[in-house]
Formats: C-alpha cells, structure tokens, sequence
C-alpha cells in the first residue's frame, strides 16, 4: 500500500491519470471546454472525512466517525479511498478505517460533508482534471466552516488540477449532472441570499452552466429553512445516466417532504433533457418505519432516505435503515437500474442523525 504522498506524486507525474505537471493551474482554457462528468462512470478514488467533532456532534462524534470508517472500508472493497483527517486524529483515524486500498490527507476540517465542501470535479477533452470551488459558507452561515471552505484549494493543489473558482456559492449536494449537458438543481438551494444574495435564477443557472458544462438545468423548488441544506438535490432527483432518474416521493402526509416531493415529481415526469429526451422516472421512497434508537427517535434531523446513495466501481452503496420491506425495494429498485454491480447497504444511523446520508459523506473522483 503506497502512502498518500507516493499516490499524490504519481498522480502529479501523469502515471494514473495521464496528467502532466504542466497541465497543474493551466490557463488559456476556456471554461466552457470543462464539464462535469456522470459520477456513474469509472472513478479513481473516493474521499471522505473522517472529522466528526464534539463542538458540532456532542457525544455523537465517535460514532459518526466509526460509520464513516465503515463507508470507507466498503468502498476501499472495489476502489482506492482517501481519508481527510484532523493532523492529530491521523493515527485514530487509520486505527478505525485501516490501510488496506485507503490512504489519509491530514488537514484542518470542519466537519465530515466532503461533497459540499470540497469542490466539484470537472473534466475537458484534453484529459486534464479540474476542481470548481464553490466557496461553502456553511449552508448560508448555519455552521462554521473556516476551514471546510479551504479544502477544495488544498485538494486541487495537492492533485495539480486546474483550479477554478465559481462566483457562486453553494454546495456539491446541490448539483446533479448527467455528463451530458443536463443538471438538476432546487431553486430553495442556489436562488437564495444566504449564499447568493442579489442574484436571480438566471444569473445562477449562467454561471452554473459555465462552470459545469451545461446546457440545461432543471429546476425543482426545493424548501427552504427545513434542514440545514434549504433542500440539496442530493436527497430529490438523482441521475442514473442520461434520460433515466431516480425521484425521492415522502409518502409520509405528516412530513414537510410530502408536498414537495411530489411537485418535484410532477416536474420531472414533464420534463426533457438537453437533447429533449424525456425521462424515464423511477421512485424511490423512504422507509416507513426505520428503526428506533438514540439517533432517529425524537430527532426532526434524522435523515431516512435511499436516494442519497454512492454509485462506485463494481458496486452501489447504499443506506439500510431497518424497514425489511422498504430495505428490499431499495435494492431491488437499485439492482435493476445499475445491472452487474454489488448493491451493498449500511447501517449509517449516526450520519443520518445529522441529515446527511451516504452521497453527502462522500466525493468521487472521475477517471481520466
């Protein structure tokens, strides 16, 4: 097992990814030449952040980071995997989630939402690598994130990629692509000035599209001050490939979800891509009953939903949250749509417990 820094020079050297130093803060490049890829096709690697702490988690921080070690280890079963860690929970961490496929990048951090915070990975025609940093502010100023919004710099300087910097702020939750031209945002997430104040949807979808290549967004309207994220997109609509999705529908009537979600719907089924397909819609509801325990019972934050899953080389992973029924149709539901890799599910109760899932924890790296 090579160490990070041996993983980092071969990389810099162009011997995985088919980089050159050269191609390291390259300019001249015309930002529309850059796209976001379909996060379902080939990765290099996956990054989590083992950095649950007790200012933001209390006395729930240790068995957030023992799931987040769990995750990592289940990714590190078909791919490399890298740890951000706190310098001084270096050997902690790599106690907890081991060695074996999985390297660490000690840095300060915040918090473990990586794919918010640590910007989104783009790529051009050349086979060059970029990172677009959306400047998190912790959700709208709702928590701190001094050193979360450093972590994308530190991350594209480290990997030598291109590093562009969005006039936007916002989170990687809040995007989804299909590599093809087409996005999928919530309004309640980018239109909002706790991250964009002044700004219309159209001056965001501009800027959007430029960043990530787009040519169309759809626009789903989300809801505002309910969780943290003012509705990521991550936990509404995702992308399978191009034309097919996967929509969350809340059959709870007592949830603020049930409404929206089935707007989100109605959208969606009358919707077309950037090359005017249709889409093909697949529902994926919550469980109905997920099981009771100091995480889920009594918490308004606890967040049971399947759609929030990580598609990886070989494999999908996904949550398991103790409802036989609604566990099953989950991986049925997933089997059928990711034909030929392991549906492999999890207890992450904890991760839950703070309203992110498995996609939020998570940022994969496309293979060049």
């Amino acid at each position: 097992m090579p160490t990070r820094r041996t993983f980092m020079q071969q990389i810099a050297a162009g011997s995985l990814l088919g980089l050159t130093a050269g191609a390291a803060g390259a300019r001249g490049i015309a930002a529309s030449s850059w796209y976001m890829p379909d996060e379902h096709l080939p990765q290099e690697r996956v990054f989590v952040s083992y950095a649950a702490s007790g200012t933001v988690w209390k006395d729930w921080a240790a068995p957030v980071n023992a799931a987040v070690a769990r995750l990592a280890q289940a990714i590190a079963r078909y791919q490399p995997v890298t740890v951000f860690c706190r310098p001084a929970q270096l050997a902690q961490a790599q106690r907890e989630c081991g060695l074996t496929n999985i390297d660490y990048f000690p840095l300060a951090l915040d918090d473990i939402w990586v794919r918010d915070y640590g910007g989104c990975f783009v790529i051009d025609g050349a086979g060059n690598l970029g990172l677009v940093d959306f400047n998190f502010n912790g959700w709208g100023g709702k928590q701190r994130a001094a050193s979360d919004t450093r972590v994308a710099k530190a991350l594209s300087e480290d990997l030598e990629a291109n590093y562009f910097v969005s006039s936007l702020v916002g989170e990687g939750g809040g995007i989804e692509v299909d590599g093809h031209g087409t996005g999928i945002m919530t309004e309640s997430c980018w239109v909002n000035a706790n991250r964009n104040p002044r700004m219309g949807r159209s001056q965001v979808e501009a800027e959007l599209k430029q960043r990530l290549g787009l040519r169309k967004i759809i626009w789903l309207p989300g809801i505002r001050d309910k969780d943290i994220t003012d509705a990521h997109v991550d936990f509404y609509a995702r992308f399978v490939r191009a034309g097919v999705v996967v929509v969350n529908r809340d059959d709870d009537p007592q949830s603020y979800d049930y409404a929206v979600t089935r707007k989100h719907l109605d959208i969606l089924k009358n919707a077309t891509d950037a090359d005017g397909r249709k889409l093909e819609i697949h529902i994926l509801p919550p469980p109905a009953k997920p099981r009771s325990n100091r995480f889920s019972e009594g918490n308004p934050d606890f967040a049971a939903g399947y759609i929030n899953y990580l598609p990886i080389n070989g494999a999908v992973i996904a949550p398991q949250f103790g409802d036989a029924e609604a566990d099953g149709y989950c991986r049925e539901l997933l089997a059928r749509l990711y034909p030929g890799r392991d549906i492999v599910q999890l207890d992450i109760d904890p991760i839950a417990a703070g309203g992110g899932g498995i996609h939020c924890v998570t940022k994969q790296m496309p293979r060049l």
